[in-house]
């Protein structure tokens, strides 16, 4: 079998992320020299015929220093105003870095909206392809400026897991200040590198970490965003920026997680990894085995109690009768016609209440089934 960092040192497309920590300093200002030598190993990988794709963090963290702000805002608002400031001076710097190659780059912000919406996301996924078709190098971010709460991704890990899905990417580097995943804090005696990760049971016990002063993310994400391109059959590399050369090399760094051979779509993995459920509707055990056993659609007659508010087309987590979340899917109806619904047949529905609700709560296409970690 080939391994992810063979995978990775032959790609004719890769997906590579770097982190708001490894562009710029404390204060939030570009660290031209970091962003240099990014681009140098990526020009180089680029000159040898591999399409390359760049997931950048740092539009926020780049407005601080302009916006004279010590630290990332906490409000929405802000970090939108710092987002819109920050961006152009991202794009003009890697503009300018990768100009230095005669290469190009054009800019792609993104939503999870963008991921969801099949007409969003197939125009996504053609623009991506035809601005690699002209040799252009895309830098993709996460439209922070106009992005909310309820409809983000909430860091860039699990945006380039999904956008190497999207292109069909031959693998992910993740770019992070940290070498690799170990078993606890890296910076405690004893700490263990994890070199591969093949599936749960590698991570038993595993401490992961939570995002630095700049950042959102932190190793929960990376590993989040690594089970979402593996999933998708997608090798991940996670080690340090300064790595950079030697990840896309191949070189025996970092962590590598393996694929596992699923294949779901990007709307699926959207539904699973990037959103949280807005509500809930409790199951039955007979609902439980038809969504779950034999992937079947959600009906009324199935769902004994709704909590939330929501509206129709919502993601809402799926509860069994012990209220254990096992399946979120997007629902057709708001959280307040529900109750009328609940233990009703849909043909029952249609003659007392009209035809239009003669269909599921939530159609089989729409429903993702999760693990128990979940």
């Amino acid at each position: 079998m080939t391994s992810a960092r063979d995978r990775i040192r032959t790609a004719s497309r890769l997906v590579v992320k770097v982190g708001s920590s490894s562009l710029t300093t404390p204060q939030g200002t570009i660290d031209v020299d970091r962003v240099d030598a990014l681009v140098d190993v990526l020009a180089a990988r680029r000159a040898t015929g591999t399409q390359i794709v760049l997931v950048s963090s740092g539009a926020i963290a780049a407005g601080l220093g302009p916006l004279g702000l010590s630290a990332r805002p906490r409000d929405l608002a802000t970090q939108q105003a710092a987002a819109s400031v920050g961006q152009g001076v991202l794009v003009a710097r890697y503009t300018s870095s990768f100009a230095r190659y005669g290469l190009r780059v054009g800019q792609v912000l993104l939503t999870a909206d963008d991921m969801m919406r099949r007409a969003h996301h197939v125009n996504a996924q053609r623009t991506l392809s035809r601005l690699l078709e002209l040799g252009i190098v895309p830098v993709v971010n996460e439209n922070d400026t106009v992005a909310t709460d309820e409809i983000r991704f909430g860091d860039n890990d699990r945006l380039a897991a999904l956008v190497a899905h999207l292109i069909r990417a031959d693998a992910l580097v993740l770019l992070s200040d940290v070498d690799a995943l170990y078993d606890g804090d890296p910076r405690r005696p004893g700490a263990r590198r994890l070199g591969d990760v093949r599936g749960p049971e590698d991570l038993a016990g595993v401490e992961l970490g939570k995002g630095g002063a700049v950042g959102t993310g932190g190793m929960v994400t990376k590993v989040q965003a690594a089970r979402i391109a593996t999933g998708a059959g997608v090798p991940v590399v996670l080690t340090a920026a300064a790595h950079a050369a030697q990840a896309l090399a191949g070189a025996d760094i970092g962590t590598s997680f393996h694929p596992d051979g699923r294949h779901p779509g990007t709307r699926l993995l959207w539904l699973a990894h990037a959103t949280t459920g807005r509500g809930r509707l409790h199951l039955d055990e007979g609902a439980v085995e038809a969504v779950v056993g034999r992937r079947k659609s959600l009906l009324p007659a199935g769902v004994t109690a709704v909590e939330g508010e929501f509206a129709a087309g919502d993601p809402v987590d799926l509860c069994g009768p012990h209220g254990h979340v096992v399946a979120r899917g997007l629902v057709n109806f708001d959280a307040a016609e529900i109750p009328d619904l609940l233990g009703r047949s849909t043909r029952e529905l249609a003659t007392s209440l009209g035809p239009e609700y003669e269909r599921e709560l939530i159609h089989r296409d729409d429903i993702v089934i999760l693990e128990p970690t979940h």
